[in-house]
């Protein structure tokens, strides 16, 4: 089986699994194009690939180095499978979660702020303990958030597509958003998620509550957080934006009660090794007849 991957990081992942010839991908050669059964795309390169793929007759799966998958959604030809790498990032955006966090209820930035005038600006701060947090998006970013939560002594309401033990379901969401301290955005960007974060969501948390997103920007409205945020009745952290990047002269660049960071969640040192830990075992998966554990589905 013929696995076309970005770089010399994958041949090296994949140079033990069985029955499986690693290529790195090169666009100018028909015959390797022709050969693939899988292909690993390099980040930022759907365009160029998907018109690519009608040069791959017998490509039968895309393995994503990224847990985001929307925007391969409903662009692979008929027959062609998807898998993203859920168990990859899940740790270190977590991580970014908790920094967030931590940083809005000990008032980090504003300690930092006096620091630099020259102010011993002692008073006492929120803690995370004993917060109700609500992680909207039941996969593995939601659980590893959950195990976070409970070592600090918070407690944890996941919600997904549907109910299930342990998991509300998302027809519950309005009814929760005003029981909650704070408010996690950890779910796949769709068409159903788009906008799921809007006035009337935003309406209904409680006075004082932080909202984080450390999904995809389209899922939060801008405009209606903006609002929000320039109320000063919630607080936000924000680790991805719509738009992406933002432009000059934007909003957010100034709103009040912001957290912001430029999508680096998932952007450690680690997460190469990490990906391809995962995408090997997909693809040994796959290699072996079986269906990969990560294929989408649809589901949070």
């Amino acid at each position: 089986m013929t696995v076309l991957v970005p770089d010399d990081h994958g041949v090296a992942a994949l140079s033990t699994v069985d029955g499986v010839r690693a290529v790195v991908l090169d666009l100018s050669d028909p015959a390797q194009l022709a050969g693939a059964d899988v292909l690993v795309p390099p980040f930022l390169s759907v365009c160029k690939l998907v018109s690519a793929m009608e040069q791959m007759p017998k490509l039968r799966l895309v393995q994503l180095l990224t847990a985001g998958a929307e925007a391969w959604l409903g662009r692979l030809p008929e027959g062609v499978r998807l898998s993203n790498c859920r168990g990859a990032h899940g740790g270190s955006t977590a991580e970014w979660v908790f920094a967030a966090l931590l940083s809005i209820y000990r008032e980090l930035p504003a300690f930092d702020a006096a620091r630099r005038a020259g102010e011993w600006d002692y008073h006492v701060t929120d803690t995370m303990q004993d917060k109700r947090m609500l992680v909207v998006g039941a996969g593995d970013l939601g659980e590893q958030l959950r195990r976070r939560f409970d070592a600090f002594d918070a407690h944890t309401t996941l919600v997904g597509t549907r109910a299930r033990d342990g998991v509300h379901g998302v027809d519950e969401l309005p009814a929760l958003l005003g029981e909650h301290d704070a408010v996690i955005m950890v779910v796949p960007m769709t068409d159903a998620t788009r906008h799921m974060v809007d006035a009337e969501f935003l309406s209904r948390m409680r006075d004082g509550a932080i909202l984080v997103n450390a999904a995809r920007g389209p899922v939060v409205h801008t405009e209606a957080l903006v609002a929000e945020l320039n109320s000063g009745r919630l607080r936000a952290a924000l680790d991805v934006t719509d738009p992406e990047p933002l432009p000059p002269g934007h909003p957010l660049w100034t709103a009040p009660n912001l957290l912001l960071t430029p999508h680096v969640a998932g952007s450690v040192t680690v997460r190469e090794k990490r990906a391809w830990g995962i995408a090997a075992r997909q693809i040994a998966q796959f290699a072996a007849g079986k269906d990969p554990d990560n294929l989408i589905r649809g589901a949070y």
